[in-house]
């Protein structure tokens, strides 16, 4: 099974944060957004890889081919605009018509069944229940677990089954030709060329499709999502806990994941907080908050923060001296 991972987007929800790095590279849970679905998929035994970059992509394929040398990695630049479909055609010549494929958006987290995702003998596409299904694309299923229709963001949803943006699609001449067709038509949804549309297609013309239930899924193109993300990857666990001794002065509330060679002292970190390597935080409280690698942080206090790699904040150290029956609130 190959996988198609289109990471070409521009981020733009995450500003500031992907004026200087894509979105896929922006760090959850002490690794980025992209390594927790590559690090998912090969150890579901997938190690072939394409890559569909834009914006920053020599970043992208820097990070893949130093820190995942054991598995076969091809990068397709696309131009940004063109949509998902757009971005699956440009695959073609990489991919053989009898080829099984798995294609994840590169800002999904996602955990899912795959035992049940690799059994199926049909095409099967992850689904969610969302409270607004007007911002995905959706789903409509019959009784018998097929998939009638899908619609990229729909004005007036008939389901409320989003795709969460993981297929697993068996024939890949199928959809090579169903990409062709939309984009040789022009075929677009909110003047892009969808994925969502091309899968339609396949539908009309015969291929019968199902649904899988996604456990969790993470769409983190927003910092709310991010940051809920990050809390329940580190609620997981499956890392070295730090242990507050190795950290002068310090309080460490669990979960926390703090990156090598980090230096922290007379500061309370905790709980939910990510730190980066190489980062120097003194007399900080954070907590709830994602902190780049090579940042610095001294008298400052966060919650519910982001804070991009090589970051610089010093707040004011104050000296107060409070008599009796004082109440003072600095934030």
């Amino acid at each position: 099974m190959k996988a198609i991972i289109p990471v070409a987007g521009i981020g733009s929800r995450l500003r500031p944060h992907t004026h200087t790095q894509p979105k896929s590279l922006i760090p959850v849970a002490g690794k980025p957004i992209l390594a927790h679905i590559v690090d998912e998929l090969i150890q579901e035994g997938i190690n072939d890889f394409i890559f569909i970059i834009g914006y920053m992509g020599d970043k992208i394929e820097s990070y893949i081919t130093s820190n995942y040398k054991n598995v076969k990695s091809r990068f397709i630049i696309q131009t940004a605009g063109k949509g998902t479909a757009h971005a699956i055609l440009l695959a073609k010549e990489f991919i053989d018509d009898k080829d099984e494929l798995l294609i994840v958006f590169g800002d999904t987290i996602f955990k899912a069944d795959f035992a049940e995702i690799k059994k199926s003998p049909f095409s099967t596409l992850g689904v969610k229940k969302v409270e607004d299904p007007r911002e995905f694309g959706v789903a409509e299923i019959n009784e018998e677990g097929f998939i009638t229709k899908l619609v990229e963001k729909p004005r007036i949803p008939k389901s409320n089954m989003a795709l969460v943006g993981v297929y697993k699609l068996l024939n890949a001449g199928n959809l090579k030709r169903a990409v062709q067709y939309i984009v040789d038509n022009n075929i677009k949804t909110l003047d892009e060329f969808h994925l969502t549309d091309a899968l339609m297609y396949m539908i009309e013309q015969g291929e019968k499709m199902t649904a899988f239930k996604v456990e969790n899924w993470f769409d983190c193109g927003k910092k709310d999502i991010l940051l809920e993300t990050n809390a329940i990857l580190l609620k997981e666990g499956g890392f070295n806990k730090p242990e507050a001794k190795n950290y002068m002065n310090t309080i460490i509330i669990p979960p926390v994941y703090i990156g090598k060679d980090s230096q922290i002292s007379n500061s309370i970190i905790g709980p939910f907080v990510s730190i980066g390597e190489k980062t120097i935080l003194d007399y900080t409280i954070v907590k709830n908050s994602i902190i780049g690698p090579n940042s610095q942080l001294e008298h400052a206090n966060l919650q519910n923060s982001i804070i991009g790699n090589d970051a610089s904040l010093k707040g004011n150290a104050l000296s107060l001296n409070l008599g009796d029956s004082t109440e003072i609130n600095l934030g």
